[in-house]
């Protein structure tokens, strides 16, 4: 069912529309909420119920009043949805990877989507060399589906698939599927020889896990704030006759920061736990041949120390912050207890934030961020078993995101290498290890555009800008526009950003974008201070009690633009989801004359209230991330100052537009709600700059899950950011 037809329901038909010229005015109910000497008024807390009547029929009001203020567009959103479907190419193939199984059996494994179906087909073809990739472009002899994506969607209003992983020996398929959006799932096994059913735990699930031999799978059930909190062992039984033992209980994790996560090593010889918050990591190794022993820990926690684990052939290879505020590398034998059993092997470099290492026996590639790019390098085993200084693998553009594959096969001598970046289509490589020598397996399409014509990459320019920060600091934009663009200021542009959890928002490629810059848009990413792009630095500037650097940053990025004749403030709009939203409903109240519209996506706006309540999913482990401010009086203040919704003042800002989903479970859609009442409120009114709120009432926090409903929420969100800043300004 699409957005706006639910809408029109919920609000009671299309009758309705001629009444909805006037926005829903959200009824004020009082509420104080006293902490630390402060008291503040809360008139809109009752929308935390969101189960009330009352509460559905207001965000079934604000759909109908979205819809009626947005018709005009129908047109232009038709168009937008063309732009993206006729570039994309629907009916396509993932590249095919070799897996040998421990029964013998080898087999490519790649995925195909087909032109009408909204997901994605797993499937597998039985393979006779690693060397000889098959031509997969239509369902070849002998091709076995795995999964289905568009089978199990059937009939239900949302899918989204958590798990999805083939035994070591090939023979049974474990996924989990999310059938709502909060991301509770159920787990399934199937055997693949005849599609049969095998029990499984039919309590909600996390949607990881992994499998311990051919017969055992490890999986995570979540507590009341959504956190996974508890590791299981399931044996499977061939038939439901078996009798059923039982599930075992591994770890479960008591303290309310931490949530746990599970892997297999390379080999499939150990199960990785992880027990991590936002600064402190702790690894256990479970032992795949004996999983009723205890899984041994690595290093035990402590405050502060983060490490990663990596399974090796030879040895454990230990990403690690221990006196190495970027992190460096160690290796460690298979049974270390202890940091004091690591040995250094790269040390903490300037300016290089390292993330994590792939190890096969004669080679370890590391990834990390330098100079707000992807930096990948390889080491190479020496003849006296040591390694070599890491050589850096180069790519060809200024700005570019680039990821090294893991490879399954730990005695590999090739990896897979993702590239792409403003104006370059994500292509996919290998790299041999041995040689040097690189060929592309796949470069992805942009077809040609009935109007545009065939993609021309040498048609825009994408370069890096450096605004100044208040207080002094240097922030890094990337940009990318038309090749004709005159800095005259009349440009139109989007500036989208982000900024939290260290997460580095690396330069993309994207075909909704294209429909902005045939357009005349400037489109730029801030790689404001929270990020991880410069280092682990660049994230400590941006979090805690230093959080507001995040927002001063990104009205700097736009500043930048607007001084630099890129665009002007009638021109600009705003982009952010999630903590990105945070980040330009905070802007906004910093500086609404800097921005024409904005766009906050499931926005993190109502932070203060969220980071108060221990009971909402996942707020004691964001602790660390925002600050404590039920406990810590100087986090509350630092929270208040900036939390959009309580900021919002009387005067003129950008129009708005909030969109979120009913059943997110990361940033509920109370935040958002509450936002639009708040700034409808307060805020000089002006029909031409509207507020609104446009929610999915079967969704979590990444939206809509089919391909089809997802291209016309980004085309209805293009045409709303395109009619705010070049139509009107």
């Amino acid at each position: 069912m699409s957005w706006a037809g639910l809408a029109l329901r919920g609000a009671g038909g299309p009758a309705n529309l001629g009444a909805m010229s006037e926005p829903p005015r959200a009824q004020a109910r009082p509420t104080v909420r006293s902490h630390h000497g402060d008291d503040f008024v809360d008139d809109f807390a009752w929308m935390s119920d969101k189960q009330s009547e009352q509460f559905l029929a207001h965000l079934a009001a604000e759909n109908a009043y979205t819809a009626a203020r947005t018709a005009h567009l129908s047109s232009l959103r038709e168009e937008l949805y063309n732009d993206i479907s006729s570039r994309t190419r629907q009916t396509d193939l993932s590249v095919p990877t070799f897996v040998r199984h421990t029964d013998g059996s080898a087999w490519w494994y790649y995925s195909r989507s087909v032109e009408g179906l909204d997901y994605s087909i797993h499937c597998r073809l039985p393979a006779t060399s690693a060397d000889r990739i098959p031509e997969v472009t239509t369902p070849p002899p002998g091709e076995q589906v795995v999964l289905d994506e568009n089978e199990l969607a059937q009939g239900q209003s949302f899918f989204a698939l958590g798990l999805c992983d083939v035994s070591p020996d090939g023979r049974r398929l474990a996924w989990s599927e999310d059938l709502r959006g909060d991301e509770r799932y159920r787990l399934r096994v199937i055997d693949l020889a005849g599609r049969t059913p095998l029990p499984a735990p039919e309590l909600p699930v996390a949607g990881g896990g992994c499998w311990c031999g051919d017969d055992r799978l490890i999986y995570l059930t979540v507590d009341d704030a959504w956190r996974p909190d508890q590791v299981w062992l399931h044996t499977l039984r061939s038939s439901p006759q078996m009798p059923a033992t039982g599930d075992t209980l591994l770890l479960h994790e008591p303290d309310e920061r931490f949530w746990l996560g599970v892997e297999e090593s390379r080999d499939r010889s150990r199960v990785l736990i992880a027990s991590e918050s936002k600064q402190t990591c702790e690894y256990r190794l479970l032992e795949v041949a004996d999983p009723d022993a205890t899984a041994r820990l690595v290093a035990p926690r402590r405050e502060g120390l983060e490490y990663s684990v990596e399974v090796g052939t030879d040895a454990l290879y230990v990403v690690h912050n221990a006196g190495a505020p970027e992190f460096a590398l160690a290796s460690a034998p298979f049974d270390a207890a202890s940091p004091a059993d690591w040995t250094p092997l790269v040390p903490e470099r300037a300016g290089v934030r390292l993330i994590g290492v792939s190890a096969y026996a004669d080679y370890l590639v590391l990834s990390s961020h330098a100079n707000a790019l992807p930096l990948i390098e390889v080491l190479t085993r020496t003849a006296s078993g040591g390694w070599s200084a890491p050589v850096p693998i180069p790519f060809d553009e200024p700005l570019y995101s680039a990821a090294a594959l893991s490879a399954d096969d730990p005695h590999t001598d090739r990896i897979r290498l993702v590239h792409e970046s403003l104006v370059t289509p994500r292509r996919l490589d290998e790299l041999r290890l041995d040689t040097g020598e690189r060929r592309t397996l796949k470069q992805s399409e942009v077809l040609d555009h009935p109007v545009h014509g065939r993609y021309n990459p040498g048609a825009f320019v994408q370069r890096r800008e450096w605004a100044t920060a208040p207080d002094g600091t240097r922030v890094p934009l990337s940009i990318v526009h038309r090749a004709d663009l005159v800095l005259d200021g009349s440009a139109p542009a989007l500036l989208y950003g982000y900024g939290a959890y260290e997460a580095a928002m690396m330069p993309w490629f994207s075909i909704p974008r294209l429909s902005l810059l045939d357009r005349g848009f400037v489109w730029a990413i801030a790689h404001v201070r929270g990020g991880g792009e410069l280092g682990r630095s660049w994230y400590e500037q941006g979090r805690l009690l230093a959080k507001p650097n995040t927002f001063t940053d990104f009205v700097a990025c736009a500043r930048h633009l607007t001084q630099g004749g890129w665009t002007s403030p009638d021109r600009l709009a705003a982009q952010g989801g999630s903590a990105g939203g945070l980040t330009v409903g905070a802007a906004v109240n910093l500086a609404p004359d800097a921005f024409r519209a904005v766009h906050a996506d499931v926005p993190f706006v109502d932070a203060l209230t969220t980071m108060l309540n221990p009971e909402l999913p996942l707020t004691v482990t964001e602790w660390e991330e925002w600050g404590d401010p039920l406990h810590d009086a100087q986090a509350y203040r630092c929270m208040k100052a900036y939390a959009p919704y309580e900021n919002v003042r009387p005067g003129r800002y950008p129009s708005v537009l909030a969109t979120t989903s009913l059943n997110d479970t990361r940033v509920e859609v109370t935040e958002p709600a509450k936002w639009v009442a708040q700034l409808r409120r307060i805020v000089e009114g002006d029909t031409d700059r509207p507020i609104l709120l446009r929610t999915e009432m079967v969704a979590g926090h990444g939206g809509v899950s089919g391909r089809y409903q997802a291209w016309r929420d980004l085309a209805f969100e293009l045409a709303w950011i395109i009619d705010q800043v070049v139509a009107r300004a």
